[in-house]
């Protein structure tokens, strides 16, 4: 199942200004803490590890991963370096078996230095297997904005238009599900909108959190919203991602992916804003109706691992921008 970003997915001004009054506020944190005074770019660059130039974009859905999949593909005509993605397939498999996992890595391994391969999946340790560790990139994004997103993602007209073009033979689903809106579902305890910790529930029917595409593929990593599968998810982005942007905060992920990364993002601040930003005007979805805070209050009681993940990962990236001191350049 291929998942794209709609218009609502794209952070407006509004949301780039309030990100970056955060980042200044989280700086200063950062920066009087008792325990670090100030980083260096390599504490915390995990660019530096990698032993082969190739770039393992294992997107998430709904947070932001089709505009980045297009800037990369802009970017690979600009500085010159191989764009490759996953085909469009019936079933999308998120979480694979351990053989799958040697081929998928024998896969990135495959393509021609220097490259990026962008596909849905699970974090895969590719040098697990035998092969050169890449370089590991990936996108979060507020965990109940996304969940909503993708509710109604799944349910727009659209969507089912594209699959059965690609796919004749799946059948429609029931109007009744197409019609059932977000809020009800919640407040009528609907199975669909309980989010119920330590529940497990197999491939990309599991679409609630954002945290399995970076536990990986161990067992511990499926029950939902427990401390396990958190603490495995925060070992592998310190341990494995160079970059884990926030869609919140477009202004300081494009920064630090041009200043971590430079080899593939160079100029991707000028590209987004310049060229996909200015020629795709932002527009909110028809199919998405607004949802209460009331509500949206409901569903964070149940996401409390998942925020806090979300939040860990806002932090690491605040840290790698305070690492670079572009406030005390000129």
């Amino acid at each position: 199942m291929e998942v794209k970003l709609q218009p609502e997915d794209i952070a407006t001004g509004d949301e780039l200004e309030t990100g970056a009054e955060e980042i200044r506020a989280t700086i200063k944190i950062l920066q009087t803490s008792k325990e670090v005074t100030r980083w260096e770019p390599y504490q915390v660059n995990n660019t530096l590890k990698a032993q082969q130039n190739i770039v393992f974009f294992n997107r998430v859905p709904k947070v932001g991963s089709q505009t980045l999949m297009e800037l990369i593909r802009r970017l690979s005509i600009r500085n010159n370096f191989g764009f490759h993605q996953d085909r469009v397939q019936r079933v999308e498999t998120i979480r694979l078996s351990p053989e799958d996992q040697a081929v998928l890595s024998s896969l990135v391994s495959s393509y021609e230095p220097p490259g990026v391969y962008i596909k849905h999946v699970c974090f895969t340790n590719i040098s697990r297997f035998g092969f050169p560790e890449p370089i590991y990139i990936n996108l979060v994004r507020d965990p109940v904005e996304r969940v909503i997103s993708w509710y109604y993602y799944v349910r727009a007209p659209w969507y089912y238009v594209e699959r059965k073009i690609a796919f004749p033979d799946i059948p429609l689903p029931d109007p009744k599900w197409l019609k059932k809106d977000f809020e009800h579902c919640v407040l009528s305890g609907d199975r669909e909108c309980k989010y119920l910790t330590g529940e497990t529930r197999e491939g990309i029917g599991d679409h609630r959190r954002q945290s399995m595409f970076f536990c990986g593929h161990h067992s511990e990593c499926l029950p939902f919203n427990t401390p396990g599968a958190l603490e495995r998810a925060k070992r592998v982005v310190e341990q494995h991602y160079a970059v884990v942007g926030v869609l919140e905060d477009l202004n300081t992920t494009l920064t630090v992916l041009e200043k971590y990364i430079p080899r593939f993002f160079t100029g991707a601040y000028e590209i987004y804003w310049n060229e996909i930003s200015r020629f795709n005007p932002i527009n909110k979805n028809a199919f998405k109706p607004p949802v209460s805070e009331t509500v949206k209050n409901i569903v964070r009681q149940n996401f409390t691992k998942e925020i806090e993940f979300y939040q860990f990962c806002k932090q690491r990236l605040h840290k790698q921008y305070s690492a670079l001191q572009l406030d005390n350049k000129t």
